[in-house]
């Protein structure tokens, strides 16, 4: 079987990962996560997001893998113990001082995480044989070398692998660009995207001269990496023996998460229905361009992985402009996320059989029941008018108005 694993930087990512269909979630706490900027997770928060994920008879992992420092191990002994207690399904380390104290501690799970840079079959052998029950594969692996250090292991000992999102420049994100450049530390949380930045090259002695590395009037991006996108692909990494399947993104938006969940969901359930016969549908590709993203490629699966020259700003071709709250009689209840005017064409993003439809918007109400040609406050409820039946949770979204114009 095949492992959906979604991010969730919050409890709406959270909620939205599993009603769009992940298996699995990752998320982080307040502290020891390499997202920092996430809103994450309070421990009151951590107990419920625990509660809800085994309601609905999922899994919740938990990230612990900073490269730690001495003064961080004061209290990580409570904190795992904690984890431990209210149910945590497993722990994602990188670190081998942390991996010892849950081990000594605790009765966790444990996952090695793709900071740790597995890139051979032997480094994986070491982590089976101290405990780890899973393996996040570096980024930087074909899937010929993750099918040779599958066949090295104990059948027991599960194979993760990010399928897709932002690709780091650096291996396996260990990187000090935005240390230097920021003063905000990756291996902590903290990581600005410096390489996202535009650079060009200047000669020590030539003062307020710069040059393009490459000829463009943009500028250039170096250290840019297209986003990895490996849908197509689903038949090819179940074969290589990665059972789970990973999305990057705890700092992306809800919309980002549902529309990756909603694609990759189908597209797996697809391919156990067809087998090796499987061709992934055309308008689950079509749907990843409606998402945040930077130009995709493969990542490191056949190859190499290829540089963005364009520009490190994602683009989108459709807003999120409402979520589905409620049913009403003539239409539903939605919580607004971007502007709606009557007249707009909107597409419904879901995991029910009114994935993709469309209708025309021609009433809207605001809270107080006023008809309204046109809403424009965010997270107001207002009523839509539709003859679809919505489910609460699903997501109204239109064509972008950059590319409308």
């Amino acid at each position: 079987m095949i492992e959906l694993l979604a991010p969730a930087g919050n409890e709406e990512k959270l909620k939205t990962a599993l009603y769009f269909g992940a298996d699995a979630v990752y998320l982080s706490g307040k502290k020891m996560g390499l997202r920092a900027f996430a809103d994450n997770f309070d421990e009151d928060g951590l107990k419920r997001a625990v509660g809800l994920v085994h309601g609905m008879n999922k899994k919740v992992y938990v990230t612990v893998n900073i490269l730690a420092k001495n003064g961080d191990f004061a209290e990580l002994k409570d904190y795992l113990k904690y984890l431990d207690e209210i149910g945590v399904d497993a722990v994602i380390v990188s670190d081998l001082g942390i991996l010892c104290e849950v081990k000594k501690h605790t009765k966790l799970g444990v996952h090695i995480s793709t900071q740790a840079s597995i890139t051979n079959k032997y480094s994986a052998k070491f982590y089976e044989s101290i405990g780890a029950n899973r393996l996040v594969m570096a980024r930087e692996l074909t899937l010929g070398e993750i099918k040779e250090i599958r066949e090295h292991l104990d059948d027991k000992t599960e194979i993760e692998a990010f399928v897709h999102g932002a690709m780091c420049i650096s291996y396996s994100g260990r990187c000090l660009l935005s240390d230097f450049m920021a003063g905000r530390h990756s291996n902590r949380g903290e990581c600005a995207q410096s390489c996202r930045w535009e650079y060009v090259l200047s000669e020590k002695t030539r003062d307020g001269e710069y040059y393009p590395i490459q000829e463009d009037e943009r500028g250039t991006y170096i250290l840019n990496s297209k986003d990895m996108n490996m849908l197509p692909y689903v038949r090819e990494l179940d074969e290589a023996g990665i059972s789970s399947f990973k999305i990057e993104g705890r700092v992306k938006s809800s919309y980002y998460v549902a529309g990756v969940v909603n694609a990759y969901r189908r597209a797996i359930n697809s391919y156990f229905e067809q087998g090796k016969n499987f061709v992934c549908p055309q308008n689950l590709i079509d749907d990843l361009g409606k998402i945040s993203h930077r130009k995709y490629c493969n990542g490191f699966y056949f190859g190499k992985a290829e540089q963005c020259f364009d520009t490190s700003k994602p683009k989108q071709e459709y807003d999120f402009v409402a979520l589905v709250t409620e049913n009403v009689q003539g239409g539903v209840i939605a919580e607004q996320r971007n502007r709606l005017r009557v007249g707009d064409e909107v597409e419904v993003l879901s995991p029910r059989e009114s994935d993709g439809k469309k209708f025309v918007i021609s009433e809207m109400k605001n809270s107080a029941g006023e008809q309204i040609d046109e809403a424009f406050v965010v997270q107001e409820k207002i009523f839509i008018k539709t003859d679809l039946s919505l489910s609460p949770n699903d997501i109204l979204r239109k064509k972008s108005a950059v590319l409308l114009k």
